[in-house]
């Protein structure tokens, strides 16, 4: 191994001389250059070598590199590059392909290969890393992507773009992506030719026999693409994406009325279609005189959007299913929430809105999500009764879900109807128990409010007996602070102690009881004492802030000191795991101030 470490050092020899020699670094620094790659050379021949070794090499080298260049461009030298940097890239390369080959799955590793061909202008080599990544990952699309797109922009070169393309399509028939790229690659192709021919014949070059193909500068190639796609992928969304990249293009009109044939005619039912179809009429640029000001632009803009909504109705006429309605309230929704300083433009946008939304609630075919927009609507325009209906209308249609009825009961709350008590008992019996502990708290909070002690203390206690642990476990809590705002520190205790055996048992319930002792004018240790035994009880096994808050309290002004030793020794036998370490740490942070 030490005769191979001594050759490659020797090996480098001749471009530290010339880095010494023309002074872009100093004797010494060659030295301590050498002194480093000596070390990372054993790393790498070792009998078991490791990935970070590799890593840590190239990263090095990589590192002389960049200091290179800048020392080149702050004494402005720029000669012998042959005879400096290209070793060392090629070295760079070299331990690239060593790591690659051992560490094959490493995608990462491969990537960063290519990075640091694509920044070196090492184009041969980018080529060879892109064949040997794809010969171990041929299950990748985004890594044959990537290759052909290098191919095009890096070597200018669509045939061999191309050619990876096809290739990527063996691997993986109908892949959208890897077709969505190969048919932009024909079109930038052929731009690419277009802006060739219109530069030769404005300088008016002659190119002798040489001809450009009509059928390839009007998009033949890119149609090939698109039918071989339309063929395997026979999706709404597919064809509009592609026609979406062929837009960006100034040369496709006429393949443009194509796609968009298609579309009109293959894929009219799906509703992915009527919404990319009424979006259209928005595109149209406005004239005339009218829309120089500002209601005349608000004019053209309502025209158009009824234009939209005849196509989104015509959908409807089609199709008339759930995500139809969704494009349709969507898009109503989305121009709803426009601004304009034009008040009967407003108006139109939210009746139209509400009469779509209403539409499709009858037709029981409306989002649970478009409820609280609809809400919100009917609410801003101060129709309380309507808000009403709406919320209620949200409930019986989706009646099992918690969203629905939690927005509905703050609503009906905020209105001050008559019937929430009833509504409530609704929401409960619908709700799946284990989904219903919002509906708990908004039913505490609303009986709090609104009605008297007895019937609050009920619905409390009924929380109490729910089955479901996180509900209960919160009923204990607020049944606890509530006894204490309406019947002072005698109710709360007493309610503390007739729950305290009562599993399940939460640690906010314990410390809000002792929140509640120390908050008296006079509080008892002894109670406090009390307390965090039982919940100590409970969590002390893993719990070590409630091991050091009971220090903390006997170290006060109430407590007794002497206790702290036996607390501590009890603590590091019942705390398990990780617990006992970070006790200890903040024990001892504790007793030197610094916690």
């Amino acid at each position: 191994m030490a005769e191979v470490v001594q050759q490659r050092i020797e090996d480098r020899i001749p471009e530290l001389e010339q880095l010494e020699r023309v002074g872009l670094f100093t004797k010494k620094e060659v030295k301590a250059i050498i002194k480093r790659v000596t070390s990372l050379e054993y790393k790498l021949h070792r009998l078991i070598v490791n990935k970070d070794d590799f890593i840590g090499y190239i990263q090095y080298e990589i590192n002389v590199l960049e200091l290179i260049k800048k020392r080149r461009a702050h004494i402005r030298y720029h000669f012998k590059r042959e005879e400096i940097e290209f070793p060392i890239i090629h070295r760079i390369n070299s331990v690239f392909r060593r790591a690659t080959n051992k560490w094959k799955n490493d995608v990462q590793l491969w990537l960063s290969h290519v990075a640091f061909c694509k920044k070196w202008s090492t184009r041969g080599q980018l080529s060879k890393v892109f064949s040997a990544m794809l010969a171990i990952h041929p299950d990748k699309p985004a890594l044959w992507i990537m290759a052909a797109k290098s191919e095009l922009e890096e070597r200018n070169s669509s045939e061999s773009a191309r050619h990876l393309f096809l290739r990527a399509l063996r691997f993986h028939p109908g892949n959208k992506k890897v077709y969505q790229e190969y048919f932009r690659m024909e079109l930038l192709h052929c731009e690419k030719l277009r802006k060739q021919k219109e530069q030769l014949e404005q300088a008016q070059i002659d190119i002798g026999e040489y001809e450009f193909s009509a059928e390839i500068l009007s998009g033949k190639l890119a149609m090939v693409v698109y039918n071989d796609a339309t063929d395997k992928n026979k999706e709404a969304a597919f064809v509009i994406s592609l026609l979406n990249i062929a837009s960006i293009f100034d040369f496709t009109k006429d393949f443009q009325e194509v796609i968009l044939q298609d579309l009109q005619t293959k894929f009219l039912d799906d509703s992915v279609t009527w919404d990319f179809l009424a979006k259209r009429a928005l595109e149209a640029p406005g004239v005339g005189e009218e829309l120089r000001t500002a209601k005349g632009r608000a004019s053209e803009v309502d025209r158009r959007e009824v234009q939209c909504c005849q196509v989104y109705e015509k959908g409807l006429e089609t199709i008339d299913t759930e995500p139809m309605w969704t494009s349709y309230v969507a898009f109503c929704l989305e121009r709803a929430k426009r601004k304009t300083n034009v008040q009967e433009l407003k108006d139109k946008r939210r009746e139209r809105l509400v009469g779509v939304l209403q539409r499709a609630h009858d037709s029981s075919l409306l989002k649970e999500d478009y409820y609280k927009n609809w809400l919100d609507v009917t609410l801003a325009s101060g129709d309380a009764e309507g808000a009403a209906h709406v919320a209620v209308e949200a409930t019986r249609r989706y009646s099992q879900s918690v969203s629905a009825w939690s927005t509905a009961l703050q609503t009906l709350v905020q209105l001050g109807k008559d019937d929430v008590g009833r509504l409530f008992q609704d929401a409960l019996a619908h709700v799946p128990p284990k989904e219903s502990l919002p509906i708990w708290r908004l039913l505490v909070q609303w009986s709090v409010a609104n009605q008297n002690p007895g019937e609050t203390e009920a619905i409390f206690k009924r929380g109490l007996l729910s089955a479901v642990a996180p509900i209960a476990m919160e009923m204990k809590e607020r049944y606890v602070d509530w006894s204490y705002s309406t019947g002072g520190y005698k109710k709360a205790r007493k309610t503390f102690t007739s729950l305290q055996e009562n599993r399940p048992l939460s640690k906010p319930f314990f410390t809000k009881m002792i929140q509640i002792e120390k908050e008296q004018a006079s509080p008892k240790m002894n109670n406090l004492r009390d307390y965090y035994e039982r919940v100590l009880q409970e969590f002390g096994t893993s719990d070590e802030d409630l091991w050091l808050d009971y220090i903390q309290e006997e170290m006060g002004p109430l407590g007794q000191p002497e206790n702290c030793g036996k607390i501590h020794w009890r603590a590091m036998k019942f705390l398990e795991g990780e617990s006992v370490e970070r006790f200890s740490s903040k024990y001892t942070l504790k007793q030197t101030g610094h916690l």
